[in-house]
């Protein structure tokens, strides 16, 4: 088949890809002039940074077999280690490895920050979870979900917990959505819930080694073409006047729903009416600031907005580079990026006491408005098939994960078996 994919984030890439491997002659094209999407490496006034601090999971496996198979080696490009959400003094909750079950509840026994009253609440609330085959009620929020856990709890786990998977806050964010994560994080294997951080610009872990794939392939790829149009032609579609056996929609919800609306105007409507969560990063020069992990977690607040800190320096880059990250930052928005700077800088500073010299100082804020759909109960999310001949893919297509790189991988490899039965 003559097989069009718009949009080269990750989902488009996924999808052309696995397209090329099924056979099909691939045409990508991409509004931008470089492929990644929202994971990807960019040029700023401070030099190249990635577009945000993005964290994968040993439970990604799609992804993870995706970049192997275009030569991205992740045992090179990621660095794991055991799933550790650990504050700058030493408290917090780490997961030693080893079956999951058992580790998880070594892991809460061993959180001597919390009494035997918090721990063993937290045991018996995830018990419960599993015993209900990790099913909660559709119209419940993550607060909803825990509301008989203990504030410390709450405060040391969940709600970071939540805001890092979700990028939504608790009292808004789905409790069944945030079930499933936990299933297939926590609970899914051996090594399905080990933290693996980038440890070489994003656009190395897929986007340049995927376009490059796809290229030696014999893939056509048009970078910095936006498509205007999208119309049926006999069996198949014309994208921009040409014409293909099948499309795979795989750009933003928004470009997506322009370019479907005279198509279907139902999907249309569920693609706009997502709402969007953004994501605001600080980068900090400390020479003299020493993290325990590479990832950190943070005591937050209106005043300290920042949720997790990472080490750059351990992860490959620049000694001394820190990247604060914001997560459900609409109120850090408000307060526009250079007021975020400065609490953010006041908020490391008092974080890692003793730590901090003079020289210390933001060296960039970037802020990605529409990072994820806001994951709310009851959510209507655009479905995977459109039409005949004709699919959509992206972290925003209707599945069972929030907004994440893996669902994006998925949605991607779903689309092409869907348009591919035309």
């Amino acid at each position: 088949m003559r097989m069009a994919v718009i949009g080269a984030g990750w989902a488009g890439l996924s999808a052309a890809v696995h397209a090329c491997q099924a056979g099909h002659a691939v045409h990508v094209f991409e509004m931008a002039h470089h492929a990644g999407g929202r994971a990807r490496s960019t040029m700023g006034n401070a030099g190249s940074r990635d577009n945000g601090q993005h964290i994968l999971i040993g439970a990604y496996a799609e992804t993870l077999a995706l970049m192997r198979l275009v030569g991205a080696e992740p045992d090179r490009l990621l660095r794991r280690s055991a799933l550790a959400l650990c504050y700058p003094d030493g408290s917090g909750l780490t997961l030693p490895a080893g079956h999951p079950v058992p580790a998880f509840v070594r892991g809460v026994l061993r959180a001597r920050h919390w009494t035997w009253r918090e721990r063993l609440a937290l045991l018996g609330e995830a018990l419960r979870w599993r015993l209900s085959g990790f099913r909660g009620d559709d119209a419940a929020t993550v607060a909803d979900l825990c509301a008989k856990l203990p504030p410390a709890v709450l405060r040391d786990l969940v709600e970071p917990l939540c805001l890092a998977a979700l990028n939504t806050p608790m009292d808004k964010a789905s409790a069944q959505v945030f079930l499933r994560v936990l299933k297939d994080a926590l609970f899914a294997g051996p090594g399905a819930a080990d933290l693996l951080l980038p440890c070489a610009p994003l656009s190395a872990l897929l986007a340049d080694p995927a376009t490059s794939w796809l290229s030696r392939s014999g893939a056509t790829l048009s970078l910095g073409h936006r498509v205007q149009s999208l119309t049926s032609a006999g069996h198949g579609w014309a994208v921009d006047g040409l014409r293909f056996d099948a499309v795979v929609l795989a750009s933003t919800a928004r470009e997506a729903a322009r370019l479907i609306q005279p198509i279907s105007s139902s999907w249309s409507a569920d693609a706009f009416s997502l709402r969007y969560e953004p994501i605001v990063t600080v980068w900090l020069r400390a020479p003299g600031l020493k993290c325990r992990q590479a990832m950190t977690a943070l005591r937050f607040d209106a005043a300290r907005p920042a949720q997790f800190v990472f080490d750059l320096g351990a992860l490959g880059g620049a000694r001394g580079t820190f990247a604060f990250v914001v997560s459900g930052a609409a109120d850090a928005l408000q307060q526009g990026l250079s007021a975020t700077s400065a609490a953010v800088r006041a908020q490391a500073e008092a974080a890692f006491p003793g730590h901090f010299l003079d020289s210390a100082c933001v060296v960039d804020a970037r802020a990605e408005r529409r990072a994820t759909f806001a994951c709310t109960p009851g959510l209507r999310r655009p479905a995977g098939h459109i039409a005949r001949g004709l699919a959509a893919a992206g972290d925003h297509v209707l599945g069972p994960y929030p907004a994440t790189l893996e669902g994006a991988v998925r949605s991607g490899i779903n689309a092409v078996a869907l348009a591919s039965n035309a």
